[in-house]
């Protein structure tokens, strides 16, 4: 007997920047079984940190232009993703960010075959009005729209008036690597790379330096702490416009010597595991990957109550939520975290657990792939 045909899976990004998008687009295409499934990628920049990833994995990547949604330009852009769609018989498209949702919802109702899936991973203002728009519009044509938490896929059903039906809600996941703790010679190599001391105390963030992340914000709260605890760190990993602004205001706090911005750190498992405690004070999210790899490592998240991070971080078992741009409440939080080492390990201990419980790879790709395999076949 004949082995069955493979599906045939195409997953659109925007780019192949180390984004937590991008990494989870990555990582579900590396896990997806071979013998099952037939991957590749088409992406509107296709060279960057993660492409090696992809490269070393095997699977095919392909550039598509598309620098605006006006002008023929975008017409060209869902012509050619609709012949690639046909040509190869893709069974679905699944499109990761907003650019891509509106590439692939069209181009795949023109092929005829097919079934688009499109996902929402934000929260509401991120995005230009234009963007938005038209986002809203592939909703329309797609036949799954991808929630990657349960507040999101509140707020796409309510905002954006996707039928309850066509909404499925799976989250972003970790795999076993996120759980095991770091070696100790890898722990001291990447803390002396972020700038920390084999004895610092170390409070981390690891996320994009834009506005978005309200980066302004903790350094306020990182002032408030040391106050209490004038030798701990406060580790800013990540790169982005913001970077002189931060070292601006810390310098004018004078907390500049502690205040870390080490750059880009290139992702790896079990990063945070490198922070005592782990926040993120963004005032808009959808489901941020930094806030679930720490729970995984053990370490308690003091974050901002905002889009899907309160589905992830049980505010007083697994760490602390707070109103956004409140740095009394967050330095509180980091500040009682500092001083009870018990309450820290529990909280860790705790996160983990639920991670492991609710985004763990195996429980995660389980429900995509039953996914994929009820739209496979399905007309266009």
């Amino acid at each position: 007997m004949a082995a069955p045909e493979r599906i045939r899976i195409v997953h659109v990004l925007d780019n192949l920047n180390t984004g937590g998008t991008e990494l989870n687009a990555v990582r579900t295409a590396e896990l997806l079984d071979r013998d099952r499934f037939e991957v590749e990628f088409v992406c509107l920049q296709p060279d960057g940190p993660l492409r090696q990833r992809l490269d070393s994995a095997t699977i095919p990547v392909t550039g598509i232009r598309l620098t605006s949604f006006r002008g023929p330009g975008a017409l060209r852009a869902i012509m050619e993703l609709r012949s690639l769609v046909r040509d190869r018989r893709v069974d679905v498209v699944h499109a990761h960010d907003p650019y891509a949702n509106v590439l692939a919802a069209p181009a795949v109702r023109l092929a005829g075959r097919g079934a688009v899936i499109v996902s929402q991973r934000w929260w509401r203002d991120v995005h230009a009005p234009l963007v938005r728009a038209a986002n809203r519009m592939a909703y329309r044509f797609a036949h799954r729209v991808l929630a990657n938490s349960p507040s999101v896929g509140e707020l796409v059903v309510r905002e954006e008036g996707v039928p309850r039906k066509r909404l499925v809600v799976i989250p972003n996941f970790v795999d076993d690597a996120a759980f095991a703790p770091l070696s100790e010679a890898r722990r001291a190599e990447l803390r002396s790379r972020v700038g920390l001391a084999p004895d610092d105390v170390a409070i981390g963030i690891v996320a994009n330096l834009y506005p978005v992340k309200d980066h302004a914000t903790l350094v306020r709260a990182a002032a408030r702490v040391l106050e209490r605890f004038p030798r701990a760190r406060f580790a800013f990993v990540g790169e982005g416009g913001e970077r002189a602004a931060i070292a601006a205001q810390a310098s004018s706090l004078g907390i500049a010597d502690r205040v870390l911005l080490p750059g880009r750190i290139s992702h790896e498992a079990g990063l945070p595991g490198i922070f005592d405690v782990a926040v993120l004070t963004s005032v808009e999210e959808g489901f941020p990957n930094f806030v679930v790899e720490a729970m995984a490592a053990k370490r308690p998240v003091v974050a901002t109550r905002v889009g899907g991070i309160p589905d992830a971080v049980v505010d007083g078992e697994t760490g602390f939520l707070a109103v956004v741009g409140d740095d009394e409440a967050i330095a509180a939080a980091l500040v009682r975290l500092l001083a009870e080492p018990d309450l820290r390990a529990r909280m860790g201990e705790a996160g983990s657990t639920r991670a492991r419980s609710l985004y763990h790879a195996g429980a995660v790709m389980s429900a995509l792939t039953s996914l994929y395999a009820s739209l496979a076949g399905r007309s266009a």
